[in-house]
């Protein structure tokens, strides 16, 4: 079992940091996967959320290589997705997904939210739907360089938000943390909406695994971890999640 070098708890949100991204991948895999055994063993299926963007790379990657996990039991949902992407499109977080997870394991089912909708207002009220109707087991997220979680950027974050997915508006430096990540050539392509779990319903997960590498996020994970708690920093709701844990490697931990 690897060992963070460092971990401590800020309010109800557990810290663990590892020196590295594969590390602190496999580490956040490990004990993901220990949860999916011991829900497995009390349910008959569980519902799980899934975040897509490079900084999970590290962490899917050894999730879908881990043994003794009935994936076949295990209903999958993803966080967010962009409007106006055509269907092929290969930054559509439904390909990433299915690249990184979907079609690497047997799974129960697979509920895409679907970014090409015509009307996505009704698309946003079907996923709810499904949402309620499946609970969420485990979410697996990351934070945003302006500490967004899923899609919610300060502009539209709303801790007590009625809907549980919404059409969003992206803000800049969440448009402009797609091109630093490579999903997009220039700002001018990133789309300007999204469909968004907003944040009560990534809240009512019964346990969320965050990772959070690389030297981009330090300042995010600073102000989740050291500012009050309100939506100018979204993920700072984590630390009022009875059972929530912040995987960090050295780099996205260093202004702590």
């Amino acid at each position: 079992m690897l060992r963070p070098v460092r971990s401590f708890q800020m309010d109800k949100l557990m810290v663990e940091v590892y020196p590295d991204r594969p590390t602190m991948g496999q580490s956040a895999a490990d004990a993901a996967v220990a949860k999916l055994r011991r829900l497995l063993e009390d349910q008959e299926s569980i519902n799980v959320v899934f975040a897509a963007a490079p900084s999970q790379n590290e962490f899917l990657e050894a999730l879908v290589k881990s043994d003794g996990v009935e994936w076949q039991r295990v209903r999958a949902f993803h966080l967010d997705e962009y409007l106006g992407l055509c269907p092929g499109s290969a930054q559509r977080f439904g390909a990433f997904l299915d690249e990184h997870v979907f079609q690497l394991v047997e799974l129960l089912k697979v509920h895409y939210l679907r970014g090409d909708a015509e009307d996505p207002q009704a698309e946003a009220l079907r996923y709810a739907e499904l949402l309620r109707k499946h609970p969420l087991d485990l979410a697996f997220i990351g934070i945003g360089e302006n500490g967004h979680i899923a899609f919610n950027d300060p502009p539209v974050a709303d801790f007590a938000d009625p809907d549980w997915v919404k059409v969003v508006t992206l803000d800049e430096k969440c448009r402009r943390q797609q091109v630093h990540d490579g999903c997009f050539p220039s700002f001018g392509a990133v789309p300007t909406q999204a469909l968004t779990l907003t944040i009560p319903a990534i809240m009512s997960a019964k346990a969320i695994y965050c990772m959070v590498p690389g030297v981009t996020k330090r300042e995010a994970v600073r102000d989740t971890l050291q500012g009050s708690i309100g939506t100018h920093c979204p993920a700072t709701i984590l630390r009022r999640h009875d059972a929530a844990t912040l995987y960090l490697d050295g780099d996205s931990a260093s202004l702590l």
